[in-house]
């Protein structure tokens, strides 16, 4: 079993993280432990995952590895993606019993969503 996923985003980006991942994505945002506040970045939980979003000075996006996150309302999140102006990229058909779609968190992380066929 998985704690949770890191990504990587750029210093002073917090506030930018959570637009995209509250405000977009619907998960809510967990406090940092104070020994690690200071270093900055954010957490998120929702939907069985834990994100957390660490600074890296010399950040670039991860534009291959990402994230698999399993979610049952497809096609609400790919419109609320694509209203709030990210990529959606639909994958279905690749993987045997999948919906999937692809699409770029606020910093240009790749991520992907999935959801069982009936």
């Amino acid at each position: 079993m998985i704690h949770h996923v890191q990504l990587a985003c750029p210093r002073g980006s917090e506030a930018a993280s959570r637009s995209f991942y509250v405000g977009v994505l619907g998960l809510a945002e967990k406090p940092k432990p104070p020994a690690l506040a200071a270093r900055g970045g954010c957490w998120f939980t929702g939907y069985g995952v834990e994100l957390h979003l660490g600074v890296d000075d010399d950040f670039r996006p991860a534009r291959k590895a990402h994230p698999g996150l399993l979610r049952t309302d497809l096609d609400t999140l790919a419109d609320r993606l694509v209203a709030a102006g990210h990529p959606v990229t639909w994958a279905d058909g690749e993987v045997p019993g999948m919906r999937r779609f692809h699409t770029e968190d606020v910093h240009g992380n790749r991520l992907e969503f999935l959801a069982p066929l009936d």
